[in-house]
């Protein structure tokens, strides 16, 4: 199949070759139309539809970067000129105080999923990241993670907890270095959904009633770093935004922005 085929040399990940081959089959059995029939106006009536279901933002402009694709790069034809993308909800991100990961951290005495909370938080890595980290990674003389094929296809370093070297080191003496360093029973990697399973649990032994996810405690990350002087720079290039813009939204919420003010109830 010449789409997939374009998807692999494009390096496009597995999550996203998935979500644009879902798109594209529903668009097409939708429309009732073989691909060569389809319009501008049935992409856009596709597109229509998609926001009805109320889908968010996100979601429709995946289905539009999935038909844009196909219909362009593969087909050659060019129905995106006067079709917009959705404009996206700025809402901010839910963030842990400081107590409340502790909590999570202290709570949680199985020692894998314990020391995965600790990485999720201390390093800034995002979820599929994790899964994914084996341990010629883990740099221990330069005290860095060295992350391969992020976001973007991207590679980057983010820090190496102080705390976790001693826990990660042994894994080190018993693991081959090509080996994922979370694995399960039948010796294969932890899943996505495995992780945020424990991230959930965590939170609900701790009591917290916000919805908690691995990205939460990414987000707990940057905004920790950044109450704590952390140069808004350093903290984009940790977390591998290509925009800083991007990484601006934890400026947002960093109770360091507000110190100082007082409420006029207090006064």
């Amino acid at each position: 199949m010449k789409l997939r085929q374009e998807m692999k040399l494009r390096n496009f990940s597995q999550k996203t070759v998935k979500s644009y081959i879902y798109y594209i089959s529903h668009c097409l059995k939708w429309s009732r139309k073989s691909p060569r029939d389809i319009n501008t106006a049935d992409i856009r009536q596709y597109l229509e539809h998609l926001a009805d279901t109320g889908v968010s933002a996100s979601t429709l402009n995946s289905a539009y970067s999935a038909l844009k694709f196909y219909f362009g790069a593969i087909l050659h034809r060019n129905f995106f000129v006067n079709i917009p993308r959705a404009k996206k909800d700025k809402q901010l991100p839910t963030i842990l105080s400081k107590g409340e990961v502790v909590k999570m951290i202290e709570l949680t005495k199985n020692i894998k999923h314990n020391c995965v909370l600790k990485l999720l938080y201390g390093t800034g890595l995002r979820v599929g990241e994790l899964v994914r980290l084996k341990m010629k990674e883990i740099d221990f003389a330069r005290g860095l993670i060295n992350v391969r094929n992020g976001k973007g296809a991207k590679d980057r370093c983010t820090v190496l907890p102080k705390s976790l070297v001693e826990i990660l080191e042994n894994q080190a003496r018993i693991k081959k270095t090509d080996a994922f360093l979370f694995t399960n029973g039948r010796g294969g990697r932890l899943t996505e959904a495995t992780m945020q399973k424990v991230v959930a649990q965590a939170a609900q032994r701790a009591g917290i009633s916000k919805n908690v996810s691995p990205h939460t405690l990414r987000h707990s990350f940057a905004t920790h770093l950044l109450e704590n002087g952390t140069d808004i720079r350093y903290i984009q290039e940790l977390l591998g935004h290509a925009k800083l813009a991007t990484t601006q939204i934890y400026t947002h919420v960093a109770n360091s922005n507000l110190q100082g003010i007082k409420s006029p109830l207090d006064v």
